[in-house]
Parts: C-alpha cells; structure tokens; sequence
C-alpha cells in the first residue's frame, strides 16, 4: 500500500494529464478512446505502490502506453484482423518539432511492444519482413534458420503481436532497440538494426 497520499498523487497525475491524452490520442485516433485511456491510467495510478515508483511521469506514460496497446488489440480482436502497426515509419528530418516528438514516441512504442511480444528470432524476422521488405532468404541467413523457418517465425510474431506480453523488458533493452530502429528508420541503414538481432538471438540461445 502506498504511503503517499491520494492528494499528491493527484496532483502528480495532473501535471501530466495533459501529455498522456496527447500519446492516446496519437495512438487510437480517437478523443473519447484516450480520455477512457487516460481514466484508466489514474485508476492505476491510484491503487499502485507509488512509493516504489522512482519517476512517476516516466510510470504513467508507460502505462498509459500499454493501455494503448491493449485497447488496439481488443479492437483487432473484435474484427479478427491481425496486427501490424507495430513498425517504424521513416523519420523526416524537416518535420517541425512537434512531429518529431510524435515519431519518437511511436518508435518508443514500436520498441516496447516488439521487446514485450516476441522471441529474439521473431523480433527480427517479423522487422525485416514486414517493415523493410527482405526476402525469406535474407531473413534466413542473419536467423540461421532455413527459409521455411523463417516463413513460420514471421507468421507466428504477427499472431503473438495480439498476445499478451511475454516478458518486461528492460530500460536499456528498450533504448537500445529504440536507437537501432531509429537508425534504420531515418536512414535506410540497417546494419545497427541487423547486428541488434543477432546480438539478442546469441545471448537468447
């Protein structure tokens, strides 16, 4: 049970309210879907251990971010339709700064759910296939699997996409595939990216 009182958590809450429809609103398209995330954020806020918590603003909008994904895949599991948003756009570098914040944090989410929902090899091959278009052969050879393999891991990634998360990934583990997609995103350079996925299928096996 938190020691911190109900009243400095809503005032810890406030000041960030703002942002957090902001992120929702950006993921869902949808004002009333991300005033009903936001509520959902304050209910967590409300009943966790605050005290354990070391920067709240950093803890609500990981929250909120979740929240996100979990309202897209109820929605996709409503119309059964599978999911793939989970991928960097490519980043203009003239977008006006608001912009910029925009794609950051869709690569931050990208990040999260990619390290939350799949293996090591389904990381990568759900990457490379779905957001820059290798060939089952190429995937196949940075894998070390062979080329049906590869179809499978694709496949299999899309289904678990909808899934819930399988582990908690770490700070750093999330910037550093943040940075590697970034890269790749801004300019077309994919070897930071490649060697990412390798380094996490070796120390996974």
């Amino acid at each position: 049970m938190s020691h911190q009182s109900l009243e400095d958590a809503a005032v810890t809450f406030s000041l960030c309210r703002e942002r957090l429809f902001g992120i929702a609103f950006r993921i869902l398209n949808d004002s009333a879907a991300a005033e009903d995330i936001v509520q959902d954020a304050w209910v967590r806020w409300q009943t966790c251990d605050r005290d354990v918590v070391l920067d709240p603003p950093a803890f609500l909008t990981t929250t909120t971010k979740r929240l996100c994904i979990n309202a897209l895949q109820s929605a996709r599991a409503r119309h059964e339709t599978h999911a793939s948003p989970w991928l960097p756009d490519p980043v203009d570098p003239h977008a006006d700064p608001q912009r910029r914040i925009e794609q950051c944090e869709a690569l931050e989410l990208a990040a999260l759910t990619l390290l939350e929902r799949l293996s090591p090899p389904e990381r990568a091959a759900y990457v490379l296939r779905e957001a820059f278009d290798y060939s089952y052969a190429e995937i196949a050879g940075i894998v070390e699997v062979t080329q049906a393999n590869a179809r499978q891991l694709v496949s299999r990634a899309r289904k678990r996409l909808v899934a819930e998360r399988r582990e908690e990934p770490t700070g750093a583990e999330q910037k550093r595939m943040v940075v590697a997609l970034t890269v790749a995103a801004h300019s077309g350079d994919l070897a930071t990216l490649e060697t990412v996925f390798t380094e996490d299928i070796a120390m996974a096996a």
